[in-house]
């Protein structure tokens, strides 16, 4: 049930997003260097810990650093090669928002099957990944409206592409609920997610909070963020 409700949660979320990029367009670098901190601090706070542990009667740390390195470098094909992840240059407009936005629903479909596999491997560690996935699915609600009208889109086609986002990580959720995966493996995929959450933050959301606010407000709601998902951590495991 619980996990019924972290999808919803995830759908209203992409919404708010959505809806506060069009309402408060100028604080957008806060909201977003906010999300990249937390994204990163479910990484290496609450994801990378969880998969050492699981592992460790089964496999190697190398083994673990592995696997965060294929979820980074996959994410990295996926994003950069496959799904042509697309950002508007400073003074150019790419008429290919709609690619950019297909990227963003991609992402967060990755995002809600890493809420199913968390809360396979437990309550607490779906909990912890789900406020980040939250978190991301809002600042995707955010830049898949700004992808779509700053390259030229209608507002009826940002809505769309904003509901297709929406929908996106209940669809992960909901995939990741027809696959049990075994105690031996989880470790394994928590260290993928790690990487691929290493890297949503490092290469989207860091970037794009920082480019056109180059300030240190900015970087302290990044490490806002991620003191946040620590304090989480702490509280849940505790």
């Amino acid at each position: 049930m619980t996990v019924l409700y972290v999808a919803l949660a995830a759908v209203a979320a992409t919404f708010v997003g959505g809806l506060f990029a069009l309402r408060f367009r100028d604080k957008l670098h806060l909201i977003l260097g906010l999300s990249a901190g937390m994204v990163a601090g479910v990484a290496l706070f609450d994801l990378l810990p969880e998969a050492i542990e699981l592992s460790a009667q089964y496999y190697e740390p190398s083994m673990v650093a592995l696997f965060v390195a294929l979820g980074l470098f996959g994410y990295l094909i996926l994003d950069r090669l496959i799904l042509l992840h697309t950002h508007e240059e400073e003074g150019e407009n790419v008429p290919r928002g709609f690619l950019g936005a297909s990227t963003l629903a991609a992402h967060s479909f990755l995002d809600g099957v890493a809420v199913g596999i968390g809360f396979q491997a437990s309550v607490a560690v779906g909990i912890v990944v789900a406020v980040a996935v939250l978190a991301h699915g809002f600042s995707d609600g955010i830049n898949t409206v700004n992808m779509i009208l700053r390259n030229g889109g209608s507002w009826r086609r940002a809505f769309t592409w904003l509901f297709a986002d929406a929908v996106a990580p209940a669809l992960g959720i909901l995939a990741a609920s027809f696959v049990q995966v075994s105690v031996a493996h989880i470790g394994l995929l928590l260290a993928v997610f790690t990487g691929s959450f290493l890297y949503l933050s490092a290469s989207d959301l860091i970037p794009e909070s920082h480019h056109r606010h180059p300030r240190a407000l900015t970087t302290i709601m990044t490490l806002l963020g991620a003191f946040v998902i620590y304090t989480v951590v702490r509280l849940v495991h505790s």
